[in-house]
């Protein structure tokens, strides 16, 4: 007997592998895998600032309004100005700076910008400034020290000894003390006349100006007691003797920027030796006139 041959048996289709899927990130777990989490309270003040943070921000901010009603409230207000140590500064140029102050708080008061505008004043060469919590500025200045008198057609007036011209006297005034036995220069140039008040003298001209004075007249060969120094256009520096009365003709000092001082000092030299040399030979009370802006080459005029 034949057997029918049997179909074989299909296979079932293998599954693919069962993947256990992870709970998102902050999805509820189920009740038997879930793990303890941080109570809500502390979760809350994780996202919070500490205390001690926020006090400071509130002290920074009380601060802040508290320096705001102190510069802008009617406390710490600028009520009085003093100064003091002038002599030849007009008071009323140090309270053209100072009164500015008045009625502002003093913890706006800018102590360095006042002294600096107190110092570009002629006669002061430094100054101090403290402001108080009383409402008061107080300003104490230092003068620069007189170096030499210059007197022009327009008035005499003192200055330092950079050049500087701090201050005039009147025609009646007298010379403060200690000054009268300072050099004296007697400026007769034309454009003497424009000088003025916090005016600068050059250099070079004062400094030879106070070399000149210091020439004692025996250097000279003279028997003058005492000179005098008077400076002009044409024939620049001169010095005069009154007893016995003549002139010396020195020319001009610290106007040529290409004269050295030692080249300016040489010059000097030889022309006082070349004055000595004529009275040496001369009779001082017999000369008039005396030109040595050549020491090479003098030239002299007798009395009468």
């Amino acid at each position: 007997m034949k057997l029918k041959p049997q179909p074989r048996p299909t296979r079932r289709p293998q599954r693919p592998p069962r993947t256990v899927r992870r709970p998102a990130r902050g999805a509820a777990r189920s009740r038997g895998a879930q793990r303890p989490r941080k109570p809500l309270r502390r979760r809350i003040a994780a996202h919070l600032p500490s205390l001690a943070r926020a006090g400071a921000v509130l002290g920074a901010v009380a601060a802040t309004a508290a320096l705001g009603a102190l510069l802008n409230g009617p406390w710490l207000r600028v009520t009085d100005v003093t100064f003091a140590g002038q002599h030849h500064t007009a008071a009323a140029d140090l309270e053209r700076v100072l009164l500015e102050q008045r009625g502002r708080s003093v913890l706006a008061v800018d102590t360095a910008s006042i002294r600096a505008r107190i110092e570009g004043l002629p006669a002061v060469g430094e100054a101090t400034v403290s402001a108080t919590l009383l409402g008061r500025i107080e300003a104490t200045v230092v003068e620069h020290e007189v170096a030499f008198v210059w007197q022009t057609a327009s008035g005499r007036f003192l200055g330092a000894a950079d050049g500087t011209i701090f201050a005039a006297l009147a025609d009646d005034e007298a010379l403060p003390a200690g000054v009268e036995p300072l050099p004296q220069i007697q400026d007769e140039r034309f454009v003497a006349r424009l000088i003025t008040v916090g005016d600068v003298i050059p250099a070079g001209v004062v400094g030879t100006a106070l070399r000149l004075f210091e020439i004692d007249p025996a250097a000279l060969g003279s028997a003058a007691s005492q000179l005098s120094l008077r400076l002009d256009d044409e024939y620049g520096f001169r010095l005069v003797s009154a007893a016995p009365e003549w002139q010396v003709a020195l020319g001009p000092y610290g106007l040529d920027p290409m004269e050295t001082e030692t080249e300016a000092a040489a010059r000097l030299d030889a022309q006082v030796a070349a004055v000595r040399t004529l009275f040496a030979t001369r009779a001082e009370a017999d000369i008039g006139w005396v030109d040595v802006r050549n020491p090479g080459k003098v030239y002299f005029r007798a009395k009468g």
